[in-house]
């Protein structure tokens, strides 16, 4: 991952990113921070109460809010109560915004921030809840969804959605192909997206294969400017003979770098497969799909994965 991660470093060096991690009790995070705040990555944002912070951490470069102390509280409460337009009031809105996740998302939602990283000691459903209820996903997207960047020796793969959505439509899936894509740029990849499925260029027709044709042919129609394709099989995407044998003229088979799963079961189980079996360093989830970049750790990250985390992070705020 390090040169993946050099590039983006060099991208957000010098831009006054600022990064909040609700978990500042956390030594992983601690560290991650201080690291990044030493190499003027991003100026990251603490919450909680600096009585917390276990004393052998220096973090008086870092910005520390408590949100018992902020002094833009009732503003803060009055713009989330607007932004749930009737479904919270003001004192569940009080309640709510004193809990870390919540009061740091609504730091990213009014741009006191560019982006939150979460997780390390909470859910995931922690993290993903307050950033839809708040941040929103973007125009054009109905659904956040969870991809992971792939990584063995030069080789590089996007793989989406691993993370959030059990049984996505064809409409939602055509909007991570698309989301994908841009992902993949953002790592130096030039998106080649395959749509796939047991079945190649309509060798099956059960509702599952249909679907991904359909996903696929949505995703063709609005008209992105990526090459996208499918439904094939992973050795038709994969495989540049089998990908001419199983579906000639694709512009995608055999030279995929981007993966689209037809379900949440099969694009866990596939990255898992190529994590534990294939040798493939995992990163993420990575969400995509909201208005603003927030991310979610694995309860048993390290350090290391924070500071990754929230190097990317802060490049999804640059795009």
């Amino acid at each position: 991952m390090s040169n993946i991660i050099e590039d983006l470093k060099q991208k957000i060096y010098g831009k006054g990113l600022k990064i909040v991690f609700p978990e500042s009790h956390d030594e992983r995070i601690l560290e991650a921070a201080l690291r990044l705040c030493k190499e003027e990555l991003i100026q990251p944002v603490l919450i909680g109460n600096i009585k917390d912070i276990p004393k052998k951490y220096d973090v008086s470069q870092c910005i520390m809010i408590n949100p018992t102390e902020y002094k833009d509280f009732d503003k803060m409460v009055n713009s989330f109560v607007e932004r749930r337009k009737g479904k919270t009031t003001i004192e569940e809105a009080k309640k709510l915004l004193l809990t870390e996740n919540y009061f740091g998302t609504m730091l990213v939602y009014m741009n006191e921030v560019d982006g939150l990283v979460s997780g390390a000691t909470r859910s995931t459903g922690e993290t993903v809840r307050p950033a839809l209820q708040i941040i929103k996903t973007k125009p054009g997207t109905s659904r956040t969804f969870g991809y992971f960047l792939m990584r063995r020796g030069t080789d590089k793969y996007i793989f989406a959605d691993c993370a959030i959505n059990p049984n996505p439509t064809a409409e939602q899936l055509a909007e991570f192909a698309i989301e994908s894509a841009k992902a993949a740029e953002m790592f130096g990849i030039k998106p080649l997206v395959a749509m796939l499925s047991f079945s190649t260029n309509g060798s099956a027709e059960t509702d599952e294969s249909m679907k991904m044709a359909l996903a696929t042919k949505i995703a063709k129609e609005s008209n992105s400017g990526y090459e996208i394709d499918g439904e094939m099989q992973f050795d038709a995407a994969f495989v540049p003979s089998v990908g001419a044998s199983k579906y000639p003229g694709s512009p995608v088979a055999g030279k995929a770098n981007t993966f689209i799963f037809p379900d949440l079961n099969s694009g866990n189980i596939g990255y898992k497969i190529a994590q534990r079996l294939g040798g493939f360093e995992a990163m993420g989830p990575i969400l995509a799909g909201l208005n603003q970049p927030v991310n979610d750790l694995s309860r048993g990250c390290n350090k290391e994965d924070v500071y990754k985390t929230a190097i990317i992070t802060a490049a999804q705020a640059l795009k």
